[in-house]
């Protein structure tokens, strides 16, 4: 690829990220990315990319390989430990996220990003994202999840997985976002180890917390 068209598809995948994640996979407007990368071509993105989709796609690539290499890493150490052991699980999801929080702006829209999707009917995201988020290997950590948060209807579990996943990118991206601006005022932040820890013992609890009796499950 000629060096200028190099340029012009990181600008575009840059642009993306931060209209995505401000604005929203769905609600981001595509003329507005293909400005903010600085082209006057309104095709530019349809001719690098070739779609929403397309570019959603390449902006998520960016980061597959670290997460799948982190979770990969974190999950061996989960798997020798005790069955009944969901805190090392947990911290597969929550440490990758966290460290790819702190690497700067591009970590933390990818979170936001991945938040989003989470709510999202994989159907409905297409082949080529759904191939890119599937990459990522959080579906072996889930598996082991499954195995290790107790006994919940299918649905009660895609509940707690849902809501769990999309508070830890959410609360990951936003302490770097907090820090980020150096804040003069507000509560004062937990350090690295000690937000990683307490994520992973609020999210551990809330996924094998016993349903009330009249509940469904």
């Amino acid at each position: 690829m000629p060096a200028d068209a190099s340029q012009t598809r990181k600008k575009l995948i840059d642009a993306a990220a931060r209209s995505f994640a401000e604005h929203g996979v769905f609600g981001a407007s595509l003329i507005d990315i293909t400005r903010l990368a600085g082209q006057r071509n309104r095709g530019a993105l349809h001719y690098h990319f070739g779609s929403r989709a397309g570019v959603l796609s390449a902006v998520l690539e960016q980061h597959v390989e670290f997460l799948a290499n982190r979770e990969g890493e974190l999950l061996t150490v989960a798997l020798s430990a005790p069955d009944d052991d969901l805190a090392s699980v947990v911290e597969a999801i929550v440490r990758p996220a966290a460290e790819l929080a702190d690497s700067g702006w591009r970590g933390r829209s990818f979170l936001v990003i991945l938040a989003e999707l989470v709510d999202e009917d994989p159907a409905s995201l297409g082949g080529d994202v759904s191939a890119v988020l599937a990459r990522t290997g959080g579906y072996a950590v889930y598996a082991l999840l499954e195995q290790r948060m107790g006994q919940f209807s299918p649905e009660v579990r895609a509940e707690r997985f849902a809501l769990a996943t999309g508070f830890i990118l959410r609360a990951v991206a936003e302490r770097a976002r907090a820090a980020g601006r150096r804040r003069r005022t507000g509560r004062p932040q937990l350090d690295h180890e000690a937000f990683v820890g307490n994520l992973v013992a609020m999210v551990a609890a809330a996924l094998s917390a016993p349903l009330h009796h009249n509940s469904v499950g």
